[in-house]
């Protein structure tokens, strides 16, 4: 099976658009990623667009009306967060079938403000769990079952938010480009314990692009230059475990998604120079460090301490601001960390440059649950 490729990538600055619609949004990502390549809509064979469903159907047929309709197969994805790395994906499963040697994967999402909603979808009475189906309380509920095992720390959660921010300041792409100390993010509104306002993602509109190929479509075209390899691309679904008679268990579906991907990519862990991962809430930042193992059980929180993930460390993290401040349309948050990725791979991302990276990996989660893990190589 053939190698696939990124060839062009972008995404638009994160923000709020209440006078634009979310076709228009999704076109202009669309444009960005084929201009980024050099090809027009005419040289794709298919569209795989991503967005949760808040706009209506056909959203990927939509984007063509915008930047032309030319007949191609159009696949509309909804996956909870994972929708934008999901159409990403089947468009990998499609070139990698034979079926095409270069298509569109399309992310995009409007947001408004507020809480994303929640509640028990499958039946099980929420007697003993009241209000746990809010995302904030299932992401404060993670971080306070990791502080009863470890003795992790309000502060050190606060401090995901403070490097994230930090982060935030060098992507121009990011909603929020703003410095927050460590006083500010813990004296910040209390949403739910240890999650203060200020450690919680933000609600935005957005959008993001991506072209992928084959190699030899790659190489007839000239693109291999800049490109980036797929090493490894997994999706899951929650393995039954106990906790899931109460709630959803973000951590299993990780750890299941991370293992199938590194072992398609021939990797391990130790092996990533930098990741996009899921910071919905910093809480959950902490816990995914060793749910995608670049540390041991329990060590999340001395790993914060000592700025290893940090710009500069030995495995930055959320290097573009990450969901806390970069912004989470859901349909564009997978897409948006694969363009980072890439930025990096490419060695073009200016002042928030990771040096040397060669192997980056993504990963989303989304309620329910779904997880998608991606590993990227520089060509």
């Amino acid at each position: 099976m053939s190698n696939v490729y990124v060839v062009g990538i972008d995404m638009i600055k994160f923000g709020r658009f209440p006078e634009r619609t979310v076709e228009n949004l999704g076109a202009e990502a669309a444009l960005m990623a084929l201009d980024d390549c050099g090809l027009s809509i005419r040289d794709m064979q298919a569209l795989y667009c991503g967005n949760q469903g808040q706009a209506g159907a056909l959203v990927g047929q939509r984007v063509l009306k915008e930047i032309g309709q030319t007949g191609i197969q159009v696949i509309n994805v909804a996956n909870a967060c994972a929708t934008g790395a999901t159409a990403f994906r089947d468009a990998w499963i499609s070139i990698k079938a034979g079926l095409y040697d270069i298509v569109l994967a399309v992310g995009v999402e409007q947001m408004g403000k507020g809480m994303l909603g929640g509640g028990p979808s499958d039946g099980i009475s929420p007697e003993g769990i009241l209000g746990s189906y809010s995302m904030p309380a299932v992401f404060a509920h993670m971080g306070m079952e990791h502080a009863r095992k470890y003795g992790t720390t309000f502060e050190q959660f606060a401090k995901v938010s403070v490097k994230n921010h930090h982060h935030s300041t060098l992507n121009p792409k990011a909603m929020y480009q703003k410095e927050t100390p460590l006083d500010e993010v813990m004296n910040s509104e209390m949403m739910a314990y240890p999650n203060t306002k200020l450690m919680c993602s933000v609600n935005v509109d957005g959008s993001a692009a991506a072209v992928l190929c084959s190699e030899k479509k790659a190489k007839e075209l000239g693109l291999l230059q800049r490109a980036v390899c797929v090493r490894g691309s997994a999706l899951q679904s929650d393995p039954y475990t106990t906790y899931n008679l109460a709630m959803m268990d973000f951590n299993a579906v990780t750890r299941l998604a991370a293992k199938n991907a590194y072992e398609m990519a021939g990797v391990g862990p130790e092996d990533i120079n930098l990741i996009e991962l899921h910071d919905c809430f910093a809480t959950a930042e902490l816990v995914h460090y060793e749910n995608l193992g670049i540390c041991q059980d329990g060590e999340a929180g001395r790993l914060i301490d000592s700025g290893a993930t940090a710009l500069g460390g030995k495995i930055p993290v959320n290097v573009s601001g990450g969901l806390l401040s970069k912004g989470h349309p859901l349909g564009a948050t997978g897409i948006a960390n694969i363009y980072e990725i890439t930025t990096h791979l490419r060695g073009e991302a200016g002042k928030r440059q990771v040096n040397g990276a060669r192997l980056g990996l993504t990963h989303v989660v989304g309620a329910g649950s779904a997880c998608a893990v991606h590993i990227l190589e520089k060509a």
